[in-house]
């Protein structure tokens, strides 16, 4: 499903990852964990395509994502990958429904089809009651659960995730950890997730461990 294949990633004189070779399988939770510093969060910005590497190549579902020009990866990042963050980057302006329904417009689907399927995934979520409510009326959990249900309305083959319980409460936290999983049954995505959470991380399919820009453990 995806294949790391030798990435390196320098800043300066700093080299940040020294040669990472990965294969994650579909229908998977995998947790990237490691001491902060060891380069979780480049290898997560490098495979989701939001990062170039120095060198080596990402393939998802076959396709070299660090051959492609700029054009081209963001249509293939808007159809292909999801990304849920530790700070939700909901838009303040937006209702929690209009919020969720973003990338299906920016990839020119239908408003009626897209704001029928945001619907399905903001009740599946347990948000059917918070859809015109904003950002700054949820709690974090459910601006959580909200940027989740973005992060799917694409149908998108694998979800990248940075620290996203981080910044919620422990009750908050549980439920997020479950809902991967139960996403990963219901709909058979592949959840990448950096995380310091110890208990994410035992839950998962697959820990990867990080340490000074090498996978030392799994």
């Amino acid at each position: 499903m995806i294949t790391v294949k030798d990435i390196r990633k320098e800043f300066g004189t700093l080299e940040v990852l020294k040669g990472i070779n990965l294969e994650i399988e579909s229908n998977q939770v995998v947790s990237i964990v490691g001491a902060s510093g060891a380069g979780k969060t480049t290898l997560l910005q490098i495979m989701g395509s939001l990062m170039k590497p120095t060198s080596g190549d990402v393939l998802i579902e076959g396709a070299s994502i660090c051959g492609m020009k700029e054009a081209e990866l963001s249509d293939f990042r808007n159809r292909q990958i999801g990304f849920v963050f530790q700070f939700h980057h909901l838009l303040p302006e937006f209702s929690a429904l209009e919020n969720v329904c973003i990338p299906g417009f920016i990839a020119k689907r239908a408003q009626r089809e897209v704001e029928a399927q945001a619907k399905e995934l903001l009740d599946l979520l347990g948000l059917s009651h918070r859809m015109t409510h904003r950002p700054q009326e949820l709690s974090g959990g459910e601006q959580q659960r909200v940027a989740v249900a973005r992060a799917l309305i694409n149908n998108p083959s694998v979800i990248f995730a940075d620290e996203p319980s981080g910044n919620l409460d422990s009750s908050s936290k549980q439920d997020l950890h479950s809902l991967f999983f139960k996403l990963r049954d219901q709909f058979k995505h592949t959840f990448i997730i950096v995380t310091h959470d110890h208990e994410l991380a035992r839950m998962s399919d697959r820990t990867i461990t990080l340490n000074d820009g090498f996978v030392i453990n799994e």
